[in-house]
């Protein structure tokens, strides 16, 4: 680029995204005069899903500002909780988010999850088509202007990814209510009408079922529910919302 200079301050939490230079508070940059703030802050490796208001000299312009020589410019991370208006909240995970899919979908979030990577123009057209909040470590997917919505998961360790998105986006949590493996809404199950899905010893050793209204999964309390009922435990106590008893398989 070559045209007018202005100084920018990103906020630390945005630091990751950028040069080290960039980390030490205002520096200079020179930009081309036609592209707007927008473009210059995803130039430096911001992805405009993280960022959130935009201020020059101090007052709040939007993303397609064209800043003038001398602007001084600061870009503030995203408020939390962030509100996402248009659709309920709704969210779609890449092929690295499994884990994190299942958690969700433990605590009752509505979290559909692409288990193959079908690449970012079809993830991104997806986000797009079913008004769902795209979630991903993928920077270059987060930049794509067909997504309706997204956010970076900023860790690698599903603990941490999940309170991550709990605490930036404050979902309902309605545990035990969907089928983790499809997401499904789970339903109470009569023992008969699910027996024939049961090996003998899981027949012989629980009464309680719930199984998933479309996939047909079947749930109960089994070896690793005290696992997942710690999850729940910790995250209805960080996060809010009403647990429910019900059987995990």
């Amino acid at each position: 680029m070559n045209g007018p200079e202005i100084t920018l301050e990103v906020a630390p939490e945005l630091h990751l995204f950028v040069a080290h230079e960039r980390r030490r508070g205002r520096t200079a940059v020179t930009t081309d005069g036609s592209s707007t703030l927008g473009h210059v802050v995803e130039s430096l490796g911001v992805p405009l899903t993280e960022a959130g208001q935009l201020l020059v000299d101090g007052r709040p312009v939007p993303v397609s500002h064209v800043p003038g020589a001398g602007e001084q410019v600061e870009v503030r991370a995203v408020r939390r909780p962030q509100q996402v208006p248009g659709a309920p909240l709704r969210f779609l995970l890449d092929v690295h988010l499994g884990t994190l899919a299942r958690r969700l979908r433990l605590l009752g979030v509505d979290a559909a999850y692409e288990s193959e990577d079908i690449g970012d123009p079809a993830l991104a057209a997806l986000s797009a088509e079913q008004r769902r909040v795209m979630l991903s470590r993928d920077r270059g997917l987060l930049r794509r202007r067909e997504l309706w919505a997204g956010a970076y998961v900023y860790s690698d360790r599903p603990e941490e990814q999940l309170r991550d998105v709990l605490g930036r986006f404050s979902p309902a949590l309605a545990p035990w209510t969907r089928c983790t493996a499809c997401n499904g809404e789970l339903a109470e199950a009569d023992k008969d009408s699910v027996s024939a899905r049961l090996e003998q010893g899981t027949q012989a050793s629980y009464d309680v079922f719930a199984q998933c209204t479309a996939c047909g999964r079947v749930y109960w309390r089994g070896a690793h529910h005290a696992h997942l009922e710690t999850i729940v435990a910790d995250a209805v106590r960080e996060f809010g919302g009403a647990g429910r008893q019900a059987p995990t398989a």
